[in-house]
């Protein structure tokens, strides 16, 4: 297989340099490889011959007719001449139109003969017409095509004339060559067996070229199985190489600080799930290994006290700790909620953002080098080579998914031996999915929130629907509570998201004279947006209008009520996420979900997921279905390359498993793959893998 990747792409049959060149800029296919494995993304059933009278409606899929074309003629001028053909079908008429290559068209194709024309027809001035469709001379011997793959086309391959029927001659040129006939299967001989794989060959040529829909789809689960195979043996292997290349400091003991604080200064019990969450991160840091661990937690779970704990357990064992937070709000939050637990048993902290002063960052740099400051908290401040510890244990890095893993490598800088490293996420991750983004990664959830927590009502309401929403706001407002109103600020709409968000201040301010209300938002300078969001926290403003700036790191447990504006314009992690900002005390809280009438039916699906559960792990696996692996945050930070053709990890978790048992098998029997199978397998591996890093060693 991988001597394919050293056949350059010009050299096949209908390709030469200046295609090739084209198709190295457009899709990166350079060698007989790539293109072998540059699949439809799609496939159309073109078994069927459509009559031009049963077309009805707006929305029709792409159509295949049988017919003649009436006449031909040109409209417009230079950039803007287009070709116009009136094809009949003799049930009707309609026009088939081209604005590229107008000359090669006018001379290809001619009345009177009869075509195949293949494509989507949309209605423009109560005319159906197709636009740059595929047409072919009728062959009255040959059958209808059957399954045919749509590949992806960029505008500029369809200016150079690439159509999906020139990517099937390509690629059956290609599966015809010498080359490709004879490739070796890259899948364990004893793993085809026993999964009753279709064999490579067969496999590709189904699905560029599918024989019947059985066999695509036979090809189809082999090459989702390959995939998934390959990935799940990489992230694996490197599990292994981590546990075997780096040792971690040994915290034998658990001392002092921790039963102090544990046994005299806890004001709440722990939960069952922190506690167990403890215990995994004791062993862990106790074993001589490298932790890496993963803790996941939905808003208000308690993540923060297993982090301070877990901080304790460095302290006893003489090591410093540090926690790193993505704003200077949630630094500044952690400190506030961590410094006054950690008084109490003598620790000392301090806090390093962008925003410490030059003598306090001397005594900050001061007191780590000579030990006497023990547990540091901060922003990206943290990763300065100039801040430098006497003996760095362990590194906890809060809503991990928002740092570069670049960032988060500099912190493995700071020590020798690597520190024990904790990552912390308030967004919940699908099972399937964190099996392979944090495949090397141990995983521990808090899955229960702490006892007298109340679930938040989630309501959705519409725009006509407003003043109720107001008047609901006042009732909580009169009762001593607090409420946030959220307005979306998106890049491509910022001036007027910012001029909405103005408007709705100015408008809330009206409604509400006798309450002091704050607003917050990215564009705002540092001090004053601490400024206002301090007016908030304080209970001085108690209501806040601001943008998804407070998404993350404001605790308020007298806010009750969160309204969020224009819901639908909003992705459901983002909508759970700002819900979370309430509930935090013992109060019932309130989340209303302002939205437009007219709305899609996937953008209501979205809506009611919220108001129908409070449970983060489902609204991640919805949040997974709609959106795909690739868009949830924090996939594209793990370095696992998500470069899927086939598989889908949303809809193929039982295949990932298989291969995830499978790679492990290959494992256990050869750890270094080293016998002559295991060097193929190491072999593509690294071929599929060369571009990626293992940044799961440092995250």
């Amino acid at each position: 297989m991988n001597k394919l990747t050293r056949y350059d792409i010009k050299y096949l049959s209908g390709v030469g340099p200046k295609r090739a060149e084209t198709l190295a800029k457009e899709l990166n296919i350079k060698s007989f490889y790539d293109m072998l494995y540059n699949f439809p993304f799609r496939y159309i059933d073109r078994s069927t011959i459509h009559h031009i009278r049963d077309l009805t409606g707006s929305d029709i899929p792409s159509v295949q007719l049988k017919g003649r074309f009436v006449s031909f003629n040109t409209q417009g001028e230079g950039a803007r001449r287009r070709l116009i053909g009136l094809f009949s079908d003799g049930t009707g008429t309609m026009e088939c139109v081209w604005f590229n290559r107008v000359k090669s068209i006018q001379q290809t194709y001619h009345t009177g003969v009869e075509y195949i024309v293949f494509g989507k027809p949309t209605l423009y001035n109560r005319t159906y017409n197709i636009v740059h469709p595929e047409v072919d001379v009728y062959q009255p011997n040959q059958g209808p095509a059957g399954m045919v793959g749509v590949y992806n086309l960029t505008e500029k391959l369809r200016n150079r004339g690439f159509s999906s029927r020139l990517f099937q001659k390509l690629e059956k040129n290609l599966l015809e060559s010498e080359a490709v006939r004879s490739i070796h299967d890259p899948l364990p001989l004893g793993v085809l067996h026993q999964r009753g794989l279709m064999p490579i060959y067969e496999a590709v040529h189904n699905l560029h070229l599918p024989t019947s829909i059985a066999s695509l789809q036979r090809a189809q689960y082999r090459m989702k199985y390959e995939e998934l195979f390959f990935l799940e043996l990489h992230i694996l292997k490197n599990i292994k190489g981590l546990t075997k290349k780096l040792p971690g400091h040994v915290f034998a003991r658990v001392g002092d600080y921790f039963n102090n604080f544990y046994s005299n200064h806890l004001q709440f019990p722990l939960t069952g799930a922190q506690k167990r969450v403890i215990k995994e991160i004791r062993a862990d840091m106790g074993s001589g290994r490298q932790m890496n661990r993963l803790l996941q937690g939905d808003v208000g779970s308690g993540k923060t006290i297993v982090a301070f704990f877990t901080a304790l357990i460095a302290l006893d064992n003489n090591y410093q700790a540090c926690i790193m937070a993505p704003t200077e709000i949630l630094a500044t939050q952690h400190y506030e909620a961590i410094s006054e637990m950690a008084e109490k048993i003598g620790v000392k902290v301090a806090l390093l953002t962008g925003s410490t002063r030059k003598r306090q960052r001397e005594e900050i740099h001061a007191g780590l080098l000579d030990g006497s400051l023990q547990l540091l908290i901060g922003t990206h401040a943290l990763l300065e080579d100039v801040v430098q510890y006497k003996n760095l244990g362990l590194a906890i890095i809060d809503e991990q998914h928002r740092f570069g893993v670049a960032q988060r490598a500099r912190l493995w800088k700071k020590n020798s031996t690597p520190p024990h490293v904790l990552v912390m996420t308030a967004t919940p991750i699908p099972r399937t999915l964190s099996m392979t983004v944090y495949g090397d990664l141990d995983v521990s959830i808090i899955d229960e929130l702490p006892p007298g927590r109340k679930p938040v009502g989630t309501y959705l309401r519409f725009e006509n629907q407003h003043e109720e929403t107001y008047r609901f706001i006042g009732q909580e407002l009169a009762k001593g509570r607090q409420a946030y109103i959220v307005y979306p600020l998106i890049e491509e709409n910022e001036k007027l998201d910012l001029r909405a968000l103005e408007e709705g201040y100015e408008i809330v301010k009206e409604k509400f004279p006798s309450y002091t209300v704050s607003m917050v938002h990215g564009k705002m300078r540092p001090t004053e947006k601490d400024y206002q969001m301090q007016l908030f926290a304080s209970n001085q403003a108690q209501i806040l209008v601001a943008t998804t700036v407070i998404e993350v790191g404001v605790n308020v447990p007298n806010a009750s009520v969160m309204i969020i504006e224009n819901a639908e314009r909003f992705g459901l992690s983002q909508l759970h996420q700002l819900r979370g900002r309430v509930g935090r005390g013992a109060d019932q809280s309130f989340c209303i979900l302002m939205s437009k009438h007219n709305l899609t039916k996937e953008t209501r699906h979205r809506l009611e997921v919220m108001t129908n559960t409070n449970d983060g792990f489902v609204v991640a696996e919805e949040d997974m279905k709609l959106r795909g692996p690739g868009d949830m945050e924090g996939t594209q930070q793990s370095g696992i390359a998500f470069n899927l053709k086939v598989a889908n990890l949303v809809t193929d978790g039982p295949i990932i498993e298989q291969a995830r048992a499978d790679a492990i098998k290959v494992l256990d029997n050869d750890p270094t793959l080293s016998s002559p199978e295991g060097r193929q397998l190491d072999a593509h591996m690294k071929m599929l893998f060369s571009h990626t890093i293992n940044w799961g060693l440092i995250s």
